[in-house]
């Protein structure tokens, strides 16, 4: 089994990233078959995924992601690959909504 951690700061606040963990779980369900729950709190919501060989959680706050997962014997072995891809696609949604937040501003 491989783990991966990925932590992404930012500044849009918590209703702004909560849009954007939203619109990463649909695409996550679309693209890979994932089952996402999603968890909302006062401070901060847990996106729970999963799917044959991979578990994990997103943690939403006012300032950061922290997506944590495991994977599987058979997808333990891509893990870099997973992380590059899951840190690439985190990365482009954040920078998006950055974007709309400072043309707002």
């Amino acid at each position: 089994m491989a783990d991966i951690h990925i932590r992404r700061d930012h500044t849009l606040g918590l209703p702004r990233a909560r849009k954007v963990a939203w619109k990463w779980a649909e695409h996550v369900e679309e693209k890979f078959d994932m089952e996402c729950t999603v968890l909302e709190g006062e401070t901060s919501d847990t996106v729970q995924f999963k799917r044959s060989g991979v578990s994990g959680t997103m943690i939403v706050t006012a300032d950061h992601f922290q997506v944590d997962a495991k994977l599987g014997l058979l997808l333990g072995a891509f893990a870099g690959q997973i992380q590059g891809e899951v840190s690439k696609q985190l990365d482009e949604a954040l920078a998006k909504e950055q974007a709309k937040a400072s043309k707002k501003a």
